[in-house]
């Protein structure tokens, strides 16, 4: 049934399709903390970024999930990463077969897709991308690989490498290669639209930049893991910029939404817990940084889970910042209203389309963002001026409340003042969690 399904949803719209739909580019770092970048005052040269943020628009409170799989979820289904039950890193398929995903929406309309990068939504080949709309796959279909190796960790999943789900072994650092499979396929492009999503690995443990960027991290920068961080942190943001040239290259840069963001905030963990032989990583904790906001990658204060990111048109956004709160599940509504899609069914879509709120100036809707950690054990609500956080499960919850307007850095728990706001607060997220229970999808 679902086969027939898709079938429809591949075949149908295209009756309907038009030649003005833009090219849409997604670009994610992996762990890139809040102020790991040059326009945060983040100690490592960013040009192309900041070139990017200067000429295009920044979203201040762009709200991903604490962990990867759960954002790459929520960006491919357009609904919070729980409904699903994901809210860890894992190598398990993420998604039911007949998942309506945003690649697959965009190829009804009459767009090319391809993936360069890490998946992360099911780490074997039979569960890879191109059983879930891409066109072309390439990279890790597991987590952070080996940045020389290309393997995952040890284990099951270790052989990730693959083009188009055929597992392969190729020599190079893993930015470049993503960044010039990306590049190969735009100068390929000709008349149809395209969706190109680039979930890069950097700046993921493990760590381990070429001399070539270690030779270019400043002088300030001191200590052998600060400086490969440095280094990642460069290497990743010129791999950007080789996208943008090939897009221009191509002629294609004045059609196309370019959107850079990061899966979670900065990790500052040694090893983050991972495996890896000790001559593939810089040891020792991260120099992740996410300041002013507080905690980091796994968590569902600011530090984890609110991220750069910058949206680029030139010739249709017009420069500045956007300061309402969005999350990554805004993104699928959005680039299908951009697209013309519109399904043939109730996708129960948690997010919204920005587009009026981003291009047109329309005041942003009232929104509550709703944040399940991993294991279901922490989880926030943000309907301004009020945060809730609550850490732990059920029958041991203690409850945070914070005015994220007056306090964006979480310093002040307003719970045992504000009781009223707390109640109306609590029953928020018990209404959200209520939809938890009766969306999450099985086969």
């Amino acid at each position: 049934m679902h086969r027939f399904f898709l079938l429809l949803l591949t075949c149908c719209p295209l009756l309907h399709a038009t030649a003005a739909k833009p090219n849409i580019v997604f670009i994610m770092a992996d762990d890139l903390g809040w102020a790991d970048v040059a326009f945060h005052a983040g100690s490592a040269p960013t040009p192309t970024l900041d070139k990017l943020a200067r000429e295009g628009l920044e979203l201040t409170h762009h709200y991903a999930a604490p962990v990867c799989s759960p954002t790459r979820t929520g960006l491919m289904t357009g609904r919070c990463w729980s409904r699903f039950g994901v809210t860890t890193p894992q190598s398990e398929r993420a998604l039911p077969w007949d998942t309506v995903t945003l690649p697959r929406a965009l190829k009804s309309m009459g767009y090319e897709t391809c993936l360069t990068g890490k998946w992360h939504l099911g780490s074997k080949p039979a569960w890879g991308p191109n059983h879930f709309g891409f066109d072309h796959s390439y990279g890790s279909l597991g987590g952070g690989v080996g940045p020389w190796d290309h393997h995952y960790k040890k284990g099951e999943f270790t052989e990730t490498w693959h083009r188009d789900e055929e597992l392969i072994t190729e020599s190079g650092h893993v930015t470049d290669l993503i960044a010039k499979e990306a590049c190969d396929w735009l100068a390929a492009r000709k008349d149809a639209p395209f969706f190109l999503y680039v979930p890069l690995t950097a700046v993921h443990l493990p760590v381990k930049e070429p001399e070539e960027w270690l030779s270019k991290v400043p002088a300030g920068i001191t200590g052998a893991v600060a400086r490969q961080y440095a280094a990642c942190i460069m290497h990743m943001d010129a791999a950007v910029g080789q996208i943008v040239a090939a897009l221009e290259k191509s002629g294609q840069r004045s059609n196309t939404l370019l959107v850079f963001t990061s899966d979670n905030g900065g990790s500052t963990a040694e090893n983050n817990g991972q495996a890896y032989p000790a001559d593939d990583y810089a040891t020792g904790p991260l120099p992740g940084n996410n300041l002013p906001l507080r905690d980091e990658k796994g968590s569902v204060y600011e530090g984890g889970t609110r991220v750069p990111c910058l949206l680029n048109w030139p010739g249709t956004l017009k420069p500045g910042t956007h300061d309402a709160p969005v999350q990554i599940i805004d993104w699928m509504p959005t680039f299908c209203a951009l697209a013309g899609f519109k399904p043939a069914k109730d996708l129960k879509w948690d997010g919204v389309n920005l587009w009026p709120q981003l291009a047109e100036g329309a005041p942003p809707p009232p929104r509550t963002l709703y944040t399940v950690g991993p294991n279901f054990k922490s989880r926030s609500l943000r309907c301004d001026p009020w945060k809730l956080v609550v850490q732990g499960t059920a029958g041991k919850e203690k409850f945070e409340l914070y005015d994220i307007i007056a306090d964006p850095n979480e310093t002040k728990d307003q719970a045992a003042q504000q009781p009223d706001a707390l109640a109306t607060m609590k029953e928020r997220l018990r209404v959200m969690a209520r939809v938890d229970r009766d969306a999450v999808v099985k086969d």
